[in-house]
Order: C-alpha cells, then structure tokens, then sequence
C-alpha cells in the first residue's frame, strides 16, 4: 500500500472512531482500566462502520470499499458493502480480516472469547434499513431494537464478563431506550433518508401524517406524538437501570452513563417541548451529569 493511501486509511478510521464524542452517551471513558477502553472502542469501530455504511455516511475516497473488497462500481451499493463486511468479519475469528478496523477488533474478540453472532445481528439490522422503510407496530419496532441496539449492550456485558441472563434482560431494556431516543432526535434526518422509525399505529392515534413530519418546525399532533414515544423511552430505561446496581466499581459508572445519556437526552427533547423537527435536541454536560449521579444515587441504594 502506498503511503498516500495508507494516510487515507488511517485518516478514514480515526474518522469513524471519532464519532464517539457524538454519542449520547460516553463510549470508553478515561477512568475505566486502558484494556476496557481499548476493547469497547474497537466494538464501537465496527458498529460505527456498520451504521455508517447502512446510512451511507463512509468517509469519502472510498478505502472502506477497497478494504472490504468492493470494486468502485459497488462502492454505493450498500447491501454489497454490507454483504462485504459480513464475510471479512468472519475472517475476525478465523483468518486475517482486510479492513483495519476489523483488524483492531480481532484481540478483543480473542481476548474476550466473543462470538459472531451480535455482530452478524448489527449487520443484519442495517441490511433491513436497506428494504424496510416504515414500521407497522411498536412490536415491529422493538424486534429491529434487538437488532441494531440490545446486541451492542450485549457485547459490553461479555467484555467485562457480567452476562448473567437477568442482566442482558435489563441490558437490553436500556438499549432499547437508548436507540428510541436516537430515533427521536433523528426524525427529520431519517425522513430525509426516506425512513421512519415512528410506528405507523402510533402516527395514526396522534393524527400525524408524514407532511407533518417534513415541516421545519414541530406542529402540537407532532409534539404530543414524540412526548408519547419519550415517555415509553424514559420507562424502560428506568426498568433497566437495576442493572447499574447489580455491576460495581469502575463499571457501575460505566453503565450509568450509558443510562444517564438516555435521560438527559430525553430532557434535552423536553426542554425543546418535544420539537424535533427544527433541530435534534442534544443533552448538555451539566445534565448529563445530574443524571448520572441520580443514577449512581438509585444503585447505591438498591446495590
């Protein structure tokens, strides 16, 4: 590889690492031990590649294709990028996978005995972006959740060795909630795409239509509809959060981030009175932080 590129793909993968500080929550904080960090932001690499190449948001000059194999006439075909990705994860745990950010990730799933299948589930969520649009029930809604959210949870769990079936069940509560409120702040975003991720049952029972939605600013249908959806989002992070109290030390703190970044998301949507149309509303730091010392308050307590 020449030098130029070589730059290219070190600068495509320090970009979609970087996207980290974009979250709701933090990924790999500094006070958790360097191996932990190192093993959660190689996951958080793979789940952003997966998301960016779904959202086709990869980096422009085309080295994710190049390294997952893709010829530049496929380099925007995202189902063949993502049918890539699933065949070079699959030299993570067997071979020598191409593309470096499934490279870093082969230690961390050596070290932590992890096996394929959350990983094929994030790719396979992305893959049904690609052919599902809209989205009938909360039902429906839930079982593409346990796709594209409860299975990186899952992942956290089986990094710090904390999988115990009532925590994934909590576990994937959070991340449920976590990927609704993403949802949320991304509305106009996701129409854009042309994807909603707002039941289609609930749209009815608020009366909103999707001209509703492509408006710039929030009508009271589209404001009562979104408190409804943060309101189901702020319940299972509650129903979640025993979680928190049943880890300890560094990694209690971990997970009441994570908790933590949900609720003052949810506050930051409340505070805008629900109008997500005219910008996603983004958690500051100060609340984040409340948040996750109540959170911490409520695991001591219970812990």
């Amino acid at each position: 590889m020449t030098e130029t590129r070589q730059a290219r793909t070190d600068a495509a993968s320090r970009a979609t690492l970087g996207k980290a500080a974009d979250e709701n929550f933090p990924v790999a904080p500094f006070f958790l031990p360097r191996a932990w960090r190192d093993d959660l932001m190689a996951v958080y690499g793979f789940a952003r590649l997966v998301d960016d190449i779904g959202d086709g948001d990869l980096a422009p000059g085309g080295a994710d294709a190049r390294h997952l194999g893709v010829g530049p006439e496929a380099e925007d075909d995202r189902v063949a990028l993502l049918d890539a990705l699933e065949a070079d994860l699959h030299r993570v745990f067997d071979a020598t996978p191409q593309h470096p950010l499934l490279r870093a990730l082969q230690p961390t799933v050596r070290r932590r005995g992890l096996t394929p299948g959350p990983f094929v589930g994030l790719i396979a969520a992305n893959r049904q972006d690609q052919l599902v649009r809209r989205y009938e029930t909360y039902d429906d809604l839930l079982a593409y959740c346990e796709l594209s959210a409860n299975t990186v949870g899952r992942l956290v769990l089986a990094i710090s060795g904390t999988d115990t079936p009532e925590r994934i069940r909590r576990s994937d509560e959070i991340c449920t909630a976590l990927q609704i409120v993403e949802h949320l702040q991304d509305v106009a975003e996701d129409l854009a795409r042309d994807r909603i991720y707002l039941p289609a049952e609930d749209l009815k029972r608020f009366h909103v239509t999707e001209r509703d939605l492509a408006a710039p600013t929030a009508g009271a249908s589209v404001r009562a509809l979104i408190a409804f959806e943060a309101e189901r989002a702020r319940e299972l992070l509650h129903a979640g959060a025993p979680l928190v109290a049943s880890v300890h030390g560094r990694f209690r703190v971990l997970l009441a981030g994570f908790t933590a970044g949900g609720l003052a998301a949810l506050d930051a949507i409340a505070d805008a009175r629900y109008d997500v149309l005219s910008g996603p509303p983004k958690a500051t730091k100060p609340s984040l932080m409340r948040q996750a010392g109540a959170v911490l308050l409520r695991a001591r307590r219970e812990g």
